[in-house]
């Protein structure tokens, strides 16, 4: 019996060693994100790892503790250092990376960006929305809720966020086009990655436009800020709140109204699918119009933007399903 036993767990260690070999062979892949420890990112990170253990890789996230682009750059750096075979990035300042990725690939790193479309430096960068058609339904939603008429303000992530101004830039033209009883107030302004930071300014704002009707919140603690300053005022029912955010987060604001609703694609998706066209671009693979890529469906890039639509309706008949999934 003792030898069956020894014999077992000599067998379990060479397993382990075994695929231990087998994840250091296939490289290590490193995902920097905006920012940690918040629902959008904890879904993500799942995704990574759940994927990175199913093909055998190394595949770890890097949450930043707040949305500075000088952190993503020595966390991009600490990576080139660490020799690892692909570096994923959701950039909070797409410009501002340009250097340090290209820094990467001079490395021999493969790049791989989420949230940032036509990034410089970026063998390739994927999307389960497009900016027109995450922006567009907001907004459309947005008309819906306030009657077609009235003032609304914009939240983004930050200003230096190419795919939230994206978003914001098709919805305040959608909105001008269609709706134009509809009137933006002020600038758009960079806080929705900060659920703090969305509140106050959501306060400033109704205090400053009695006759405010709504928000477009891009970024996922932006309307968890803004429902939260309309409960604070009594305003629900008034003003209404539109935007992406973690469905765990914001379940009870949208059962109150204070979130009215919103879109969003699958953010442990989005890290599944770093790892997958990592492990593909590690082994070598081409990817071309008409392949059929797990995560993404059958693509068609142009040029190093792989964009897909793949939106989720947030609202009270799906946000206890969307919760549940660890969302």
């Amino acid at each position: 019996m003792r030898k069956l036993l020894v014999a077992a767990f000599a067998a379990s260690l060479s397993l382990a060693a075994a695929f231990g070999a087998l994840a250091q062979e296939a490289g290590k892949v490193g995902v920097v994100v905006k920012i940690g420890g918040i629902p959008w990112f904890n879904a993500m990170e799942a995704g990574i790892k759940e994927k990175g253990a199913a093909l055998g890789i190394d595949a770890f996230m890097i949450g930043p503790t707040s949305a500075d682009p000088a952190l993503q750059v020595r966390a991009i750096e600490d990576l080139i250092a660490q020799g690892v075979k692909v570096i994923g990035v959701v950039p909070n300042d797409a410009k501002v990376l340009e250097p340090v990725l290209t820094k990467a690939k001079e490395n021999g790193i493969i790049v791989i960006t989420h949230e940032s479309p036509g990034q410089k430096g970026a063998d390739w960068n994927f999307e389960l929305a497009s900016a027109n058609g995450f922006g567009e339904a907001h907004a459309e939603l947005l008309a819906k809720k306030m009657g077609g008429k009235g003032k609304y303000a914009v939240f983004v992530g930050s200003l230096t966020v190419p795919l939230h101004n994206a978003w914001a830039d098709a919805a305040i033209a959608y909105l001008k086009e269609k709706y134009p009883e509809m009137e933006v107030v002020g600038e758009r302004y960079g806080v929705a990655e900060d659920a703090d930071k969305s509140r106050s300014t959501a306060l400033d704002l109704i205090s400053a436009n009695p006759d405010l009707k709504g928000f477009l919140a891009f970024g996922s603690q932006g309307p968890i800020g803004a429902g939260r300053a309309v409960e604070e005022r009594r305003k629900v029912g008034e003003i209404f709140v539109l935007g992406p955010f973690s469905p765990g987060q914001g379940q009870k604001l949208i059962k109150s109204d204070a979130i009215s609703g919103g879109f969003m694609w699958n953010p442990k998706q989005a890290g599944e699918v770093f790892v997958t066209l990592a492990d593909k671009l590690m082994k070598g693979e081409e990817i071309k119009a008409g392949d059929e890529i797990e995560g993404l469906g059958k693509i068609n890039p142009t040029g190093n933007d792989i964009i897909v639509d793949q939106l989720v309706t947030i609202n009270k008949d799906t946000v206890d399903e969307l919760a549940a999934m660890g969302l």
